[in-house]
Formats: C-alpha cells, structure tokens, sequence
C-alpha cells in the first residue's frame, strides 16, 4: 500500500467505525423512546400489510400529489438504496484501485442500473433542491404560505447536498474505473459504462498511477461524506428529513388498515393500556391501572402510543399537511406538520426523565433533573403558551423555554376541522387526526378544559340527545305538508310500521335535517324523491337521537359512546339492515364507528342512493332550469359548482355520485372548484367546530364561499347540511359585501335533482 492508500485507509476506517457505533447508540435511543408510549397491536394481517408497504414504498401513491416531487423522490430513493453497493465498492477501491464487487462487479446489467440511478439520481436531487428553494418561505409573498414554513432548513439542505456529493462521487468515480480499465484493455464503454463514460474520457490523459490515486481519493471523500451524514443523525435524533428514510418503512407497515386505507372514518377507539374503553369496561380498566392519575385521553407525551411516537420520528418537515390544512391556511395556529415536530422533539427531550424513573434509577433521575430534562418533564402538554398570533411558531413550545409552562398552545388543539386533509396528504401515513382527538379527550375527560361553547353542546346532547336541545317531538315537522305519508317505526295511525324489515330503506334523518331550517328542505327534498321511485323508506321519528358524531370528535369520548350505545341498541330493536343519511357525520358515524359498537348495516348517503336509482331509470331528470318546478324544496340554475364536505369525500372517498347526479341534470352547467376531490377545502364546521366561535385568523366558511362564487356558478351544491349551514353564512356575508350576486344559493344536490325531475 502506498503512504496514500494507509493515510485514506485510516481516515476511511476510522469515520466508519465512529458512524457506526453512534448509528447503534441512535437506534437504541429511539427504539427506547418508542417502548415509552403505551401498548397497541399493530402486527396483524402481516401479508396485506407487507403488501401494503411495497405498494405504496414502489408505486410512491402517497407521494403521487406533487408528480414532478414524486418521480424525483422515486428515483433518489431508489438510487439511495441500491447504490450503496458502491459505497463497498469504494472501501475496496482504497485497498486496491481496480477493486470490484465479485461476481456482480462488471455484470453489464448491475453496471447499467448503476449508471442510469446515478445519472437520475443527481437530476432527482438537483429537482427536490429547486423545489425547495422556489418554495422557501423567504420567496413567497406571505412566508406560511410556504409549505416548508417551520421546517429546519439547514438539516434539509445538508440531506440534500449529502446525497448530490455522494451521486457526484459515483459519477466521477464511474468515469475513472473507465479509464483506468482502458489503460489495460479494450472497454466496451457501451456494455459496461454507458452513461458515464464520457466522464471517463475527460480524465484519459492521466497515468495510470495518477488514475489509480484520484480514485483511492474520491472513494475516500464518498465514505467520508457517506458516514459524516451517519454521525450527523445520530447525534440529531429529531432529524425527521433524514430518519424517515429508516422508519417510513415501520411507519408505513403499521398504519392503522393494513389494507392502505388512510387513517380516516372512523376515530381510533379511546384505550387505556391498549385496550379500547366503553362503559362496559371502564371501571375495569381504570382500577388495573398503576398509576393515581388515570389515563383518559392523552395528557402526557408518554401516554401516545408507540405508533403515535412513530408518527412523529417519521415526520419528513415536508409541509404537504400544513399547505392543505384549511385552519393554517385562515391564519390560525395550528399546522399538523409543527404539531408533530414539537410532540417528537418534545418526547425525545423528556425520555431520559421517563427512562430513569422506570427504571427506578435514583441517580440516574437526579441527573436528569439537574439538567433541562426537569424542566421540560414538568410541561403540561396542552395549555397556554402566550403565544403571538402574528408569529404561529411561538405557539410550539417543546422545550418549555418560554416558560409559559405548556407544549403546544391550547388553539393549536382547538383550531382543528377533523377534516382529515392532513392525513390524507401525508406520505409516510402520520395519523394526526387520532393523536389532535386524543389530545382532546384528555382535555374534556379529565382537565374540563375545552372552549366554553361546548359546554352548551355537551349539556344538550346530554339532555335533549341532539345538539340544538330541541324536543323530540319536533323531529317530525319537516315532514309536515307532504303529499304523502312518510312512514314512521313505531309510530300511531296509519303511517306506523313495526319494523325496519316492513321497508327497503330506514331514512336517518338526522338532527340537522330535523331541526335545522335549511336542512330541513334536504329532507323534504330526499323523501319526495325516494316517493316518486317508488322506494319503500321508514324513519325512526323521535326515536332517533344524536349519533354522538360532534361529542367525539370534541374529545367527549363517554358521551359518544352513550348516545351511539343508544342509536345502536334502537337500530338492532327496529331491525335496521340498510340506512340511507343525508347528513355526512351521521353517514360516517353509522357506516364506520358503529361497528366499533356492534352496530354493522349497509350505510349509503343519499347522493349514492339517488344517483343508483337515476341510473335504474327509476328517477329521469327532465326538465331544464328554465323549464322546472322550483316550489317547495326544489332549486335548480343553469350553471353549479359542488363543494366536496370532509366527512362523504376524503373520509370516505364518495366523489363521483353526487357529480354524476349534477352531471344528469339538463341543461346545467357543472364548474370544479381549485380545490375539490382530495384537495377540496373544508366548509369550517367539522370537529364540533359547528358550535365554536370562530375568534381566530380568517372564517374558514368565507375562505371556501369566495372560491365557490370566483367560479361564476348560479348554485353552490352540497351534500352535507354542516356544509350548508357554514356556505350559506359565507355566501350571505359576501352578498352583503357586494361581492356575490344575490341570486346566487346553496343548495343540497338533492334539492336541484327533485327539481330536474317536477316540471313547472
């Protein structure tokens, strides 16, 4: 060996083993802080799940949003993998120039992949680095408007650089086995160099002992760049663009439907010690626990589950969660994506306190509580930070250094829709929805800290099981002055039937489409369409209550489970096996968390059933705008953009029949909203949000009505009467303004097929 070769090999070996025993001592730190969280059983269906991960980890369907982000990601990820067969080469290649990999070394088709993922590869980095920069918060007219706003630059771009310098020592390195290899023999450049032989011409000129040296170097500088990066993370545990390249794939496997099914519909259950809680078994459950304080809810780092502190070690700061959330996108605090920066970087902190207390360590706690680990252990997770609502990241505290005393700000909590863009966006499966109701259920169970209007949600759904505290005897008034009898299960008189097996269809009404003004012309709407198709429908009539869907979603898991203990005992009595809903939180509700009760039926919303019975020619769509009968509860105009609600489109994936029924009505126009399907904006009212106030930044409602009116439709349909309620507040406050026409409306899809189908 040359004094070269001994000087690289020492550096190289060196670097290697110190990458490799901070790597180690890294793994067992996170793994450690993972077995902090509570129990949960995520390792069923092993097989759908593995297929899972290859099919979203291969065909990158996460990552398929952004396109050009996506097939640049796919290719450097690809070639981060494979192309670490160089890095062994490069250690060889110290020890003798000439080295190759046996066997596969100078295989023609492992030196083509190698080429074409090194030559990708750099494009793939060089385009990821672009997009970055284009969409740096400091080149944008308005800085949270960036998606990466509150991401941590320098450990971006140090990612980044890593991966172009190491691609750039595999090209050069290429170019130089090329002409090193030539000095001794004739190359079929075309078999074995295809990409990178030019490269290697350029350096053609040098010796062979010039050659042989220039690669023991630049095969140096790759393992020194490539363990450098190593040392890096492991001394930076938090680095979420660097770790999810490790634990996405963890991530990924153990979402919570192993079919790949996002982590929306249905709430993951409320558990104590992995288990779920109902009011069978919540006695039972808090007397096994140990600890004095019960864990309801999360109110602790540590009482996330492992999955939950997976979630945020997997978080990759890409910001895709945060350009969709329609609470940051109104200027309020809350970004999902900070959210979970600040619950890992605020678990990583407090592990070790946790660590040595579970241990029973005495010495080793008062260490910890001799250092900033005390401070941040004593954190409350939820609370007041005082944060500026001019500057969102001080509402992030996870190291407590503003000593307001909490991790994330109360607003933070309180600002959010439940409307699942977050969840839907992300690419490594982070279930934020799960972990903001958890937050909540902790809050309201046990703390009593919840905004002051749902203690008048709370206090009717208790008394009056609908969330209005209206009688039960006004839940048949929409139906009154039809032209027919609406047939009610175990009602009087000549409209009762016995059970829901007497008809095809039971109607859930909901306490919307009872009780609410405009949702009641959806109802009328729906049961005189469902007449003239000659559907056989029931309603349960005052027998129906609340399906617990604004409860639980504002963290009051126990008063959810009584009214949907109730809903199912009375839907198991009636007989019920099919049930049409208007409502999109009932329909969620019924189809998806009943189960969770017991409670199994067939559950569609009325635009699939109404668009089947269309397409069964049972409803024919006639007449034109100018020719319809618009009395009652029909409304129809020559031109219609649809707005998508939460709970029927990304909780459930129902975007087609509500766009087919509007694409049956003659002579209508149909207008897309920018943002529909996946993409589509909430209406602001979602996560009991319906009965808050709405004090910070800009009304969600107002920001989708102006999008709505931008497109020039005469009608703004829905399928959600929470939609309705929040568009028609919009649309009035832009009338007002001037900035819409006034014979602009929303309308449910119901309402202008009823009239597509009377004649005036």
């Amino acid at each position: 060996m040359t004094p070269l070769q001994i000087v690289c090999a020492v550096i190289a070996l060196g670097i290697t083993a110190v990458g490799i025993a901070l790597m180690v001592r890294a793994v067992r730190r996170i793994l450690a802080t993972f077995r902090l969280g509570q129990p949960e059983n995520r390792g069923d269906h092993k097989g759908e799940r593995t297929r899972t991960l290859l099919r979203e980890f291969l065909g990158h369907t996460r990552m398929s949003r952004i396109r050009i982000v996506s097939a640049a990601h796919w290719v450097t990820m690809i070639a981060f993998g494979f192309l670490f067969f160089t890095l062994l080469t490069a250690f060889g290649q110290i020890f003798d120039p000439h080295f190759a990999i046996p066997l596969i070394g100078h295989f023609p088709v492992y030196e083509w992949i190698t080429d074409i993922l090194t030559i990708t590869g750099i494009v793939g980095i060089v385009v990821l680095m672009a997009v970055r920069r284009k969409n740096h918060p400091g080149r944008v007219p308005t800085e949270r408007r960036s998606r990466f706003f509150g991401s941590t630059f320098w450990q971006a771009y140090y990612v980044e650089l890593t991966i172009l310098g190491v691609m750039l020592c595999i090209l050069t390195l290429r170019g130089l086995e090329f002409a090193l290899q030539s000095k001794s023999e004739d190359v079929n450049a075309i078999l074995h160099y295809p990409l990178t032989f030019p490269v290697g011409e350029a350096f053609s000129g040098l010796s062979q002992t010039s050659l042989e040296q220039l690669i023991v170097v630049i095969a140096t500088i790759k393992i020194v760049i490539s363990f450098a990066w190593m040392i890096t993370i492991s001394l930076n545990t938090t680095m979420g663009v660097a770790w999810h390249r490790f634990l996405a794939f963890f991530n990924i496997f153990f979402k919570r439907h192993a079919d790949g099914r996002t982590s929306l519909g249905a709430l993951a259950p409320m558990q104590i010690d992995g288990k779920p809680v109902d009011f069978d078994n919540l006695d039972e459950l808090m007397d096994d626990e140990s600890e004095a304080e019960p864990k309801l809810g999360v109110g602790a780092v540590e009482q996330f589950t492992w999955k939950g502190l997976l979630d945020f070690s997997t978080c990759t700061e890409c910001g895709r969660c945060q350009s969709q959330c329609p609470a940051w996108n109104t200027e309020k605090p809350l970004s999902p994506k900070l959210l979970m920066m600040t619950l890992r970087d605020h678990a990583s902190a407090k592990a070790p306190y946790l660590q040595a207390a579970q241990a029973g360590s005495a010495v080793a706690v008062e260490e910890a509580q001799g250092s900033q680990t005390a401070q941040v252990a004593e954190l409350s997770l939820v609370g007041q930070t005082g944060y500026d609502i001019g500057s969102p990241l001080t509402a992030y505290d996870p190291l407590g250094v503003s000593g307001a005393g909490a991790v994330v700000d109360e607003d933070v909590l309180w600002s959010c829709t439940t409307c699942g863009a977050c969840v839907e966006q992300c690419p490594v499966d982070i279930e934020h929805v799960d972990h903001i109701v958890d937050m909540r259920r902790h809050q309201v169970l046990l703390e009593s800290a919840f905004p002051t209007e749902l203690g008048g949600l709370f206090k009717n759904l208790e008394n009056k099981q609908n969330p209005w505290g209206m009688s039960a005897r006004a839940r048949m008034d929409w139906a009154k002055d039809l032209p027919f009898d609406v047939k009610v299960i175990g009602g009087s008189g000549s409209n009762a039937v016995e059970s829901a097996t007497d008809v095809e269809w039971l109607f859930w009404v909901g306490c919307a489409g009872a009780y609410e003004d405009r949702a009641k012309k959806t109802t009328r709407a729906v049961a005189e369409l469902l007449h003239t198709a000659g559907v056989e429908f029931a309603v349960l009539g005052d027998g129906e209550t609340c399906t617990g869907d604004p409860a639980r979603r504002a963290g009051n898991e126990m008063l959810f489970q009584m009214l949907a203990q109730q809903n199912v005992e009375t839907l198991g009595e009636v007989g019920a096996t099919k049930i049409v809903v208007t409502c999109a939180h009932c329909f969620n509700t019924i189809k998806n968390e009943y189960p969770q009760l017991g409670g199994s039926y067939e559950v569609v919303h009325h635009t699939q059933l109404l668009n089947r019975l269309v397409r069964e020619k049972k409803l024919t769509p006639v007449a034109r705008p100018d020719e319809a009968d618009t009395s009652g509860a029909a409304s129809t105009a020559p031109s219609v953009t649809y707005h998508d609600p939460c709970y029927l489109g990304r909780h459930n994936g129902v975007y087609a029949p509500p766009r087919e029924l509007i694409g049956a009505l003659p002579g209508v126009e149909y207008r897309e909203m920018e943002r529909s399907g996946e993409t589509s904006f909430c209406c602001g009212a979602g996560g009991a949000r319906m009965w808050m106030e709405e004090k910070l930044g800009n009304r969600i409602n107002l920001d989708r009505t102006a999008e709505a009116v931008a497109t020039g439709a005469d009608r703004i349909a829905i399928g959600c009467p929470f939609c309705r309620v929040m568009l028609t507040d919009g649309l009035t406050a832009q009338q007002s303004d001037g900035q819409a026409r006034e014979d602009v409306e929303v309308v449910d899809v119901a309402n202008m097929l009823l009239a597509a189908v009377k004649r005036g």
